[in-house]
């Protein structure tokens, strides 16, 4: 049996890393002016994915908050509502969502700041206070 890491095997294409191709489909959204369906959305994308990968990136994304659709005749059009700190942001949420001791993730997550991370959070922190009380 040959090794199909040598001899003229074509290598596999690379893998997306997690998160990947739902921050380029949010992107894609992002470019368009109004509501678009799927196919402009593959379109953009370079065509090379299924049709039904599209859909399913856009329904996982739809779950996450970040996209929403539109019923168009009997299919939908859809747009982004979240740019990519955004979806980065309900991850981040998803994960302290799921964690029963919330207080000692979040520890964690703080003691874990370089001190500019800090500084910028407590500036952050600091402006949305501001705002819920103006």
């Amino acid at each position: 049996m040959a090794d199909r890491s040598e001899g003229g095997a074509e290598p596999s294409p690379r893998r997306r890393g997690q998160g990947e191709l739902e921050a380029q489909v949010l992107a894609a959204l992002r470019e368009a002016s109004e509501p678009v369906p799927v196919a402009w959305v593959r379109e953009r994308l370079g065509g090379a994915l299924a049709y039904t990968t599209v859909i399913t990136i856009l329904t996982r994304l739809r779950a996450k908050g970040a996209v929403e659709r539109e019923r168009a005749g009997r299919s939908f059009r859809w747009t982004a509502v979240a740019d990519e700190a955004g979806l980065a942001a309900l991850r981040m949420r998803k994960v302290l969502d799921a964690e029963a001791d919330r207080q000692a993730v979040l520890a964690s997550f703080v003691t874990g700041l370089s001190p500019n991370e800090e500084r910028l959070l407590r500036e952050l922190l600091s402006k949305a206070a501001e705002e819920e009380e103006g």
